[in-house]
């Protein structure tokens, strides 16, 4: 399966890059990112003149490029797989649109892990009801949007089973509200990611946790969503549940 790898110069890029040559056989065709470095494969800075040369793509590069990667996903009807975070809504329509021409991968994480996670959030909050809930999230201090991709899978695990009015962070004298779950990031050092959810309810607590030790389980999903890809025909927006199967 050949690949073109989107943001191929950042940090997860490379860690992307290091992943596929070490540990599969897939043949890297091409990158884009936004300066050229040496490589094995082809670089480029931008999708302009560019052919179809990859089955599919794999995005881990900053969602202000999502335009320039959709232009590019249609014109040449190659399939993507969205790792990048902190869309737009006007950005995360463009994905939408794109999905009705080609098929594409779309998660807020693509660890096996944190996947099962969200599974056991959205079972706990339908075990749980009236609890109150927190989600806290950790990352390392170049990351740029907050909440994480993440953290809104989790709080969206929650409000598929029972609607909540969504607080970042909390300030002020104004006691904690009915119906509330608050939504906290932290930003520091080099952590690579970690997710804590908190039903707190009479008299006990309920915390489910997932910490990333390393990048290369986001880069082995990203491989895993894209060799799952490339085997539908159906042009749609599919998620990580589907890649593995989650009912």
């Amino acid at each position: 399966m050949r690949v073109l790898l989107s943001g191929y110069n950042g940090t997860m890029g490379q860690v992307l890059k290091n992943y596929i040559q070490d540990n599969t056989a897939l043949e890297i065709v091409a990158g884009v990112g936004r300066e050229l470095l040496e490589e094995k494969f082809p670089t480029y800075t931008s999708y302009e003149g560019l052919e179809k040369i990859a089955d599919v793509i794999i995005d881990f590069s900053h969602h202000a490029g999502t335009a320039s990667l959709v232009e590019y996903a249609k014109r040449t009807v190659t399939k993507v797989v969205i790792a990048t975070t902190g869309h737009t809504t006007e950005e995360l329509e463009l994905i939408d649109e794109l999905a009705t021409q080609v098929g594409v991968v779309y998660a807020g994480n693509y660890s096996l892990g944190v996947n099962v996670l969200v599974e056991l959030v959205k079972k706990a909050s339908e075990l749980l009801l009236g609890y109150d809930i927190e989600v806290i999230e950790k990352h390392h201090n170049k990351k740029v949007d907050a909440p994480s991709g993440t953290a809104k899978m989790l709080v969206d695990a929650v409000k598929d089973v029972e609607d909540y009015n969504r607080v970042y962070g909390r300030h002020g004298d104004m006691k904690r509200q009915e119906k509330e779950i608050g939504i906290h990031a932290v930003r520091g050092g080099t952590i690579v990611g970690e997710h804590e959810v908190i039903f707190a309810g009479e008299d006990e607590v309920i915390e489910i946790k997932h910490t990333a030790l390393s990048k290369k389980m986001f880069a082995k999903g990203s491989v895993t969503a894209a060799q799952w890809l490339n085997t539908v025909g159906e042009p749609r927006l599919y998620s990580m549940k589907d890649v593995l199967g989650i009912k």
